[in-house]
């Protein structure tokens, strides 16, 4: 494919505004987007609206003509040169052209079935330098409301329709002569391109011929002079080159935007190749010398490249430790870097069970003591008893009386009522429970 699509993914990153749903997608802005090719929207997009398509390179209206909804479609700044293909918007209010190639300006008899066509924008077409512009399109289209952000009087159209045969005609007679010159243009754009074509391929010859078994001899002594010297010529032949190109004067037409476009698109993409291949020339990184002395390697600007581009950030440390157990973190304030990594020989033992017959003075001795030596003091559990608290044990078991029905437990409650002296046992008074 030679030109820039509308591809699905395209769509649904400009559609997120609509959940990147483009089914039920009203409005979409596809500008700038070096569009070489409109299409695909009619059918992933039935509902749209508003479509903005401004700056691009579309050289045709065309696959739009099933947007039944579409209320406004903007394409300033792209190569059409006619105006088609746009019967089917029949919702269409409003459509602007500006700083297009139009030419063909009988074209706008087409926008005759948009009835609700009220503003029209053709500002920057060579269709504008016509003489009897003005008075063609607002005679033409009885619909139109505002031409080129000026409004329509009705006084404006009578007289225009008055005059309607004779414009009509000398609208016809400027047109043949624009596209008689629009032909010689064409001739002359593709015959620029077939030089440029030539050229590159001449030069391309002339590398391979230096890059050739005989001159394999001739191309290490330039390596060997050092690679800065055929850069810089490069660079100079490069600036030549653009030099020529931007000086050289073309007319202003659908090939030589184009033209220019592919130029810079070339220029860019030759760009990122010599910026690929820089980074693939560059040496691997050497993290321990042949004498297996470790090295201490950090990459510039960046410190915590490890997981990011697999770039080495490596530590020479006296110890062993444990990886596993290390961690990096860095400061969301002041960007420090903090790395902690235990020991290795560093284990910490179990401690010996403390009886519970242990004073609080002697737990707040052993605390003293533990500060003073710096160690860490930790709570050791044994795995062979709960590692939970056992809340059933907190309090001492006593013997439950009085609990439960009345009738399963009258001996019980007796007993525990004679043991109190000033008892009197009444049978009428019911027990409390």
């Amino acid at each position: 494919v030679g030109w820039k699509q509308i591809t699905e993914d395209l769509v649904r990153r400009r559609a997120e505004h609509n959940n990147c749903e483009i089914f039920s997608l009203e409005e979409i802005s596809l500008h700038q987007q070096e569009i070489e090719k409109l299409e695909y929207l009619d059918k992933w997009c039935r509902d749209l609206k508003i479509l903005y398509l401004q700056n691009n390179l579309i050289p045709k209206l065309e696959n739009v003509g099933k947007l039944k909804k579409l209320e406004y479609l903007n394409v300033a700044l792209n190569n059409i040169e006619k105006i088609e293909n746009l019967e089917g918007c029949e919702e269409l209010k409003k459509l602007d052209l500006t700083a297009n190639f139009i030419g063909e300006l009988s074209s706008i008899e087409t926008l005759k079935y948009n009835i609700h066509l009220k503003e029209l924008f053709l500002v920057g077409n060579p269709c504008t330098e016509f003489e009897g512009y003005r008075q063609f399109v607002v005679a033409t289209l009885h619909q139109l409301k505002c031409l080129d952000s000026k409004e329509i009087e009705r006084s404006e159209r009578i007289q225009a329709l008055q005059n309607y045969p004779e414009v009509k005609q000398k609208i016809r007679e400027q047109e043949q002569a624009y596209l008689l010159k629009r032909a010689r243009e064409k001739e002359e754009a593709q015959r620029r391109m077939q030089e440029r074509k030539e050229k590159k391929q001449n030069q391309m010859e002339s590398e391979h011929g230096f890059n050739s078994p005989d001159s394999l001899q001739d191309k290490e002594n330039h390596q060997a002079e050092g690679d800065g010297e055929q850069e810089m010529w490069r660079t100079v032949e490069d600036d030549e080159e653009d030099r020529r190109f931007w000086e050289e004067l073309t007319p202003y037409t659908p090939e030589s935007r184009l033209e220019t476009h592919r130029y810079i698109e070339e220029k860019r993409r030759a760009k990122d190749n010599i910026r690929e291949s820089k980074k693939r020339e560059k040496s691997p990184w050497t993290l321990v010398t042949a004498e297996g002395k470790v090295l201490n390697v950090n990459v510039p600007k960046y410190i915590n490249l490890l997981l990011v581009k697999g770039k080495p950030f490596q530590f020479v440390l006296p110890e062993e430790v444990k990886p596993d157990s290390s961690s990096a973190k860095r400061s969301q304030t002041t960007g420090h870097l903090v790395v902690s990594m235990p020991k290795a020989k560093e284990v910490i033992l179990a401690k010996q069970k403390v009886s519970t017959s242990i004073k609080h003075s002697d737990c707040n001795i052993l605390k003293k003591n533990a500060k003073r030596s710096g160690q860490v003091e930790k709570l050791e559990v044994d795995p062979s008893k709960y590692s939970f608290p056992d809340v059933t044990k907190i309090i001492q078991e006593k013997e439950r009386t009085g609990q439960g029905p009345v009738s399963l437990q009258p001996k019980r409650i007796t007993e525990t009522k004679k043991s109190n002296v000033d008892f009197e046992n009444n049978e009428d008074v019911p027990p409390l429970i």
